[in-house]
């Protein structure tokens, strides 16, 4: 059994079992890439992908368990990686970060300004998904942090820190009705058409929460996967818009008004969600620690060492 054997299997789970994508990928060959697979597969004695007509269609039953395992062994093998640098190149590296819109566009670019002075030869990536993508890239080694609120699924192979709230406001356009009522309420919100997020964002969710408890039937027009295409069609007079207070900006949306709605929706929380096994090198706590002070490194290692603790023995 070899890491490249299941490196490959590893990709090809994550291309949506399409072999050419992984060879392309990996840079390598499609044939390569079975015949590695085939191999492991005959060592292991069972297979790990399902076939139809030589095509790989998913995973059988113990190559979910085998892509799991997968995931955790090079997880691992990038934590000595990681050890290594911090011994060989302190200061450089790299450091990749998954988040949602809201958080790069409105949250984030101060604090990687900051991270950029302080660390100029670390490189720095973000990848952008909406809150259960992001986790899914750090679950497979494809992100070192992800940054985001509620997922739609649970994530037993990460460590979630809470960081702070999300209060949410009704936006809309200057001179319309609803910024004038002297009460806002969930009523007078439903009598317009309204823009909020995608279903597979935490704030959908609260938000239909909210008029479902109340017994309000809002008009929905779509879910839109960022703040910014919301407050588009906002200033276009189409609607109203639910989205997270953060995301209303006083200098560039002067065509917009705001009303705070955080007595009626329920806040998102925004979390740092990283791999249970990961090792940590300096600037990431940094970077963790300039994101959220209270995440401090002894309060990080802490809750990493709690989840191993609670995981059963193997």
């Amino acid at each position: 059994m070899k890491l490249r054997q299941l490196r490959y299997v590893l990709e090809v789970f994550r291309q949506g079992n399409h072999i050419s994508a992984a060879a392309e990928i990996l840079h390598t060959s499609q044939p390569g890439i079975s015949k590695q697979i085939q191999l492991l597969e005959s060592e292991l004695g069972f297979e790990v992908f399902l076939r139809k007509r030589n095509r790989v269609v998913g995973l059988t039953e113990p190559g979910r368990e085998v892509v799991e395992i997968a995931q955790r062994i090079l997880a691992d093998v990038d934590n000595l990686q990681n050890i290594r640098e911090d011994f060989t190149s302190k200061d450089g590296g790299h450091l990749t970060v998954a988040t949602t819109h809201t958080q790069a566009r409105y949250i984030l670019p101060k604090v990687i300004e900051r991270f950029v002075k302080r660390h100029p030869i670390v490189r720095l990536g973000l990848r952008q998904g909406n809150p259960t993508q992001i986790c899914e890239l750090v679950e497979a080694g494809e992100a070192d942090i992800a940054i985001g609120t509620e997922t739609t699924r649970p994530f037993p192979n990460l460590v979630m820190l809470p960081c702070f709230q999300l209060s949410r406001s009704v936006i809309a356009k200057r001179g319309h009705p609803l910024l004038k009522v002297k009460r806002l309420t969930l009523r007078e919100i439903a009598k317009y058409p309204i823009i909020t997020y995608d279903p597979s964002f935490s704030g959908r969710w609260k938000v239909m929460d909210a008029f479902k408890k109340e017994g309000v039937e809002p008009n929905v027009i779509f879910g839109a996967l960022d703040a910014d295409v919301s407050k588009t069609y906002v200033e276009l007079g189409l609607g109203i818009a639910i989205l997270t207070t953060v995301a209303v900006d006083p200098k560039h949306d002067m065509e917009l008004g705001a009303r705070d709605a955080s007595h009626l929706f329920e806040p998102s929380t925004t979390y740092i969600s990283l791999r249970s096994n990961s090792y940590l090198r300096k600037f990431v706590f940094d970077f963790i620690r300039d994101f959220a002070p209270q995440l401090t490194p002894e309060v990080v290692r802490a809750s990493l060492k709690r989840d191993i603790a609670r995981r059963p023995a193997p």
